[in-house]
């Protein structure tokens, strides 16, 4: 692959990711969001592919591979699965963040600021070695900053959940830029814990509901009160 190439598809990867973060806090539908959450898992499956394609690294892109199956396949059909359920028992008010804590345009601007928060503070890390990875680092970073926002600003749990994995996602996408790559065993092991993590969340999601009819954090905070 030569250099040109390379840099082109990485800089369209990245951009893809870091358009799908955004797109989360665009949209209000659950079955959206969870599909966004795919095509970022496809965007960040890309970047771990290319720098191992890149460098040679089989290993890299064996890991590529696998986030791509675990982030893009497996955890879209589990939270699809909880999806499903929710709309089943409640109707369509529970598949829907209807009164986000922060609305639609002030999510947006908010993400812009936080995208050129993420580029001001890697602009040293960046200037130390600029190669298309690092240059690219920002992207990560910007995504983990707009993972804790969806994750602080959203009242369904299932959104929350999809918070959680946009900042699990920025991490290891910086994790690649910054460093080419983890180690496979390392990414094994941290992708096994994200999963357990979102299967402990369908779980007690569901018995949730169950329990009190709802998963509006607001409304949960209310019956403790």
């Amino acid at each position: 692959m030569s250099s040109g190439l390379y840099t082109q598809l990485l800089d369209v990867a990245c951009g893809a990711f870091l358009l799908a973060a955004v797109i989360v806090l665009w949209r209000r539908e659950l079955a959206a969001i969870v599909r966004v959450f795919a095509l970022q898992g496809v965007a960040l499956a890309a970047i771990a592919v290319l720098l191992g394609a890149h460098e040679e690294r089989w290993d890299l892109i064996a890991v590529g591979l696998g986030v791509g199956v675990l982030r893009a396949g497996v955890l879209p059909y589990l939270m699809r699965r909880a999806l499903t359920a929710l709309a089943a028992d409640r109707g369509s008010e529970e598949v829907r963040e209807t009164q986000p804590l922060v609305n639609v345009a002030a999510s947006l601007l908010t993400a812009a600021l936080l995208t050129l928060l993420a580029y001001a503070v890697a602009r040293p890390l960046t200037q130390l070695n600029p190669t298309p990875a690092t240059r690219a680092l920002p992207v990560g970073l910007a995504v983990v900053l707009i993972g804790f926002f969806v994750l602080v600003t959203r009242r369904r749990a299932l959104a929350q959940v999809v918070g959680f994995l946009l900042l699990d996602n920025g991490i290891t996408a910086t994790a690649f830029l910054a460093t080419s790559g983890v180690p496979l065993i390392v990414e094994l092991g941290v992708s096994f814990d994200v999963l357990l993590a979102v299967l402990v969340l369908q779980i007690l999601t569901t018995r949730i509901r169950e329990a009190f009819g709802t998963t509006d954090i607001d409304d949960l905070r209310e019956l403790h009160d």
